[in-house]
């Protein structure tokens, strides 16, 4: 049972009487636990909820659209409390988060149902057969899970987690019941590589095509890791050795079933030199926001805003200067594209600054752990000209705030210039250089 935050005026639940601080206890006789439960039993046509006033019970029954809402809220999107993580893996980022941030950033979730929410992915080992059973019958799919390997007893070394290695019998269970799997690794060099991804990458192609994707990225390793297990970066031979294996596997399972299933993440070819892959390899993207085609997929949505801003140049007029602030990853690519934009557009002046990551250490090169306080310390006493962009991936989802605590409009006030935040489109990248849409 649950508590009710709030009822939507004018909503269906509003029409029927339900008030906030109600308490739903059931959907067709079917008790409300969470979130999973909420939205599986409201899809229907005819629903009967069992709720409480002031310890009295009553009934409403509902019509309505089989997928319309009634309009209820709950204190929180889950209806309980974040499922906390239990384990301890050697490679975890948040561990590797330096003192004074805030408490939000400490806490470790690993909880199924957002995974289905907001596509987190999830290790298993927070699951119990009940759950299993749950999913299935609820046909939530996909799942994201965090493999790293298929060998039971690496998988407990690395997560620090008795039961970690027993729970990857839950993908049988997924394969068996139809419920589509998006699988990560997370790769740390003289661990789970070499062999050990070789057999993960085998074990897991007899998955498909309930497997749909599996994303190889490498370990993030902060400069806050004195007491914490040693881990060291790849160096561009062995990110190199890395996508080879990948690529072998993956052309192999693309021969016999028309899919690559498994992807480098765009770090890989960073750090091995390597030119990113053309727009072909990334197929349909499935493993985009885990930073795999991410680079490519930019650059040929930022080509087609160049190519229409020749055709729309005449409507442009004045002068227009200003600062892009990027990761050093990202930084040649950026870089290259705005000296694109300024030969088409000479009243356009564009700074690409390099920004380096000294909050969390100079080996974090992606944009998306820029904070608010490396942008500034680098960038203050400089003229920015109009505008300072930034990657809106460096911001809590949703709110204008980087990791450090600094907000955007601290940022701005600090340096004196408006800051806009942009997306991962390079499209819209384009635009918001220009200042307008094309």
């Amino acid at each position: 049972m649950v508590k009710i935050t709030s009822v939507e005026r004018g909503s269906r639940a509003s029409r029927h009487g339900i008030c906030e601080g109600d308490i739903l206890i059931s959907i067709d006789k079917n008790e409300i636990r969470d979130v999973l439960d909420y939205r599986f039993y409201l899809a229907s046509s005819k629903i009967e909820l069992l709720l409480s006033r002031d310890g009295e019970e009553y009934t409403v029954v509902i019509k309505k659209g089989e997928y319309d809402d009634i309009g209820l809220d709950f204190e929180t999107p889950l209806m309980d409390k974040k499922q906390t993580c239990k384990n301890g893996c050697i490679f975890c980022f948040i561990d590797q988060n330096p003192e004074g941030l805030r408490e939000s950033l400490y806490f470790k979730d690993d909880d199924s149902r957002l995974s289905f929410i907001h596509g987190n992915y999830i290790t298993l080992t927070n699951m119990t057969d009940e759950d299993i059973k749950r999913i299935i019958k609820m046909r939530f799919s996909p799942i994201n899970v965090s493999i790293h390997t298929t060998n039971p007893d690496l998988r407990v070394k690395m997560m620090k987690n008795k039961r970690s290695g027993e729970v990857l019998k839950y993908l049988d269970d997924f394969k068996n019941a139809g419920i589509s799997i998006c699988g990560q690794i997370v790769l740390c060099r003289g661990i789970n590589d070499g062999n050990e991804l070789l057999r993960s990458l085998n074990d897991l192609a007899k998955y498909y095509p309930q497997m749909s994707s599996v994303a190889i990225v490498p370990a993030g390793l902060t400069k806050f890791r004195d007491k914490l297990y040693p881990l060291t970066d790849f160096t561009p031979e062995e990110a190199g050795a890395v996508i080879d294996m990948i690529d072998e596997v993956a052309n192999e399972h693309k021969r016999a079933h028309g899919t690559r299933l498994f992807y480098a993440a765009d770090e890989f070819y960073l750090k091995a030199k390597r030119p990113i892959p053309g727009t072909e390899y990334y197929e349909d993207y499935p493993q985009i926001e885990n930073g795999v085609g991410m680079i490519r997929s930019f650059s040929d949505e930022a080509e087609m805003g160049t190519d229409d801003l020749v055709e729309f140049l005449d409507e442009f007029g004045g002068e227009r200067t200003v600062t892009v602030a990027t990761g050093v990853a990202s930084y040649p690519l950026i870089s290259s594209l705005c000296e694109k934009l300024t030969a088409i557009c000479p009243s356009l002046r564009i700074n690409v600054k390099k920004i380096i990551n000294n909050f969390f250490g100079e080996s974090i090169t992606v944009s998306g752990l820029l904070t608010g306080k490396d942008i500034a310390d680098q960038l203050s006493g400089l003229e920015l000209g109009d505008e300072l962009l930034i990657p809106e991936n460096s911001l809590r989802h949703g709110e204008e705030l980087f990791l450090c605590g600094m907000t955007v409009k601290e940022l701005s006030d600090k340096l004196g210039v408006p800051v806009r935040a942009t997306g991962s489109d390079g499209y819209e990248f384009v635009e918001a250089v220009l200042g307008r849409s094309i």
